[in-house]
């Protein structure tokens, strides 16, 4: 859809349904489809990397990838070859160093380079606020001192009615499909989210497809027992997936932590595209859902992730 399309909100019906659950496999063969603009959210943790190898599986084509930070969840797409496009703010391996599979596609001499369009941080929080409000762009008092805007022809600039100050101006984005990873979810969609948060509300109101991948399914009395913690309302989207651990090896706030020695000993196994290769062979396309996933890990890693308990004090609703 073009970035610019003020009826995106009219456009966009209500998705009521009493039960929307479907399995991984279903979801992304109905949601996700050849040449898609993807957005998979998270940041830090409610990576789902069950979600994308899914995707990997079902070998979906030519998809524009978007993200905040595309580290190793983006990076396994790229390799697999389903991305000609990465719209993206920072890229890495958080901490630990690159993303090879894209620095081997952004590279002069690749046959199969990436086209890339980059973002600050902001600049890419920016379009999404504008995505969810249906306003034509976002301003942000951004890159200054930097030449990204030199290299991306759509961050524009625009003059202050008020002041005369000159700002600079992104596009709104609006993802074909979101998925989005939350704690807790129920079968109408009505998701939750507690934790470090990214832009999840955001993209989900500014996409024209959402897929919700939960931890944990509950009943609907659990969710309105706890309005606060609701990020995301059903109304928004088209399936709920349950997929417990589906964010390794990134972490669910609650569920279990983040896997930083996959992280570390990704660096050499991503650098060398056979074992890169052997790896996606294993983990991915060697299994049929994330089930099979679990079972690969090593011995002990799940016990070692799995987090303790530290309650939150509960509120009186009452009135």
């Amino acid at each position: 859809m073009n970035a610019g399309t003020n009826s995106f909100h009219a456009k966009r019906k209500p998705k009521i349904a009493a039960n929307k659950l479907r399995s991984m496999r279903e979801a992304i063969a109905d949601a996700v489809r050849d040449g898609d603009e993807l957005y998979i959210e998270g940041f830090t943790h409610l990576i789902s990397f069950a979600a994308a190898h899914e995707i990997i599986r079902q070998g979906k084509k030519n998809l524009t990838a978007s993200r905040l930070t595309p580290d190793l969840v983006y990076d396994q797409l790229i390799e697999a070859g389903l991305v000609k496009k990465l719209v993206f703010s920072w890229a890495g391996n958080p901490g630990v160093g690159s993303l090879h599979g894209l620095r081997r596609r952004s590279q002069a001499d690749s046959p199969t380079k990436l086209e890339l369009e980059e973002y600050s941080h902001f600049g890419m929080v920016a379009r999404a606020l504008a995505g969810s409000a249906n306003l034509s762009f976002y301003p942000l008092d951004n890159y200054q001192g930097t030449d990204i805007a030199l290299h991306n022809s759509k961050i524009k600039s625009v003059n202050c009615p008020f002041t005369g100050h000159t700002y600079a101006a992104v596009p709104p984005i609006h993802p074909d499909v979101a998925i989005i990873h939350v704690q807790r979810a129920d079968r109408e969609g009505n998701a939750q989210v507690w934790g470090l948060m990214g832009t999840q509300k955001e993209i989900a109101f500014a996409s024209h497809r959402v897929v919700i991948v939960a931890e944990e399914i509950v009943e609907s009395s659990v969710i309105r027992a706890d309005p606060n913690r609701t990020l995301i309302p059903g109304i928004l989207v088209d399936h709920v997936v349950h997929e417990p651990w589906g964010c390794h090896p990134s972490y669910a706030q609650g569920y279990y932590d983040r896997d930083n020695d996959f992280y570390v000993a990704w660096e050499d196994l991503s650098r060398d595209t056979k074992t890169y290769a052997d790896y996606l062979d294993a983990f991915v396309f060697g299994v049929v859902d994330r089930a099979g996933y679990l079972k690969k890990l090593e011995s002990g890693v799940m016990n070692r992730l799995r987090a303790k308990p530290r309650r939150c004090e509960g509120v009186d609703y009452g009135y």
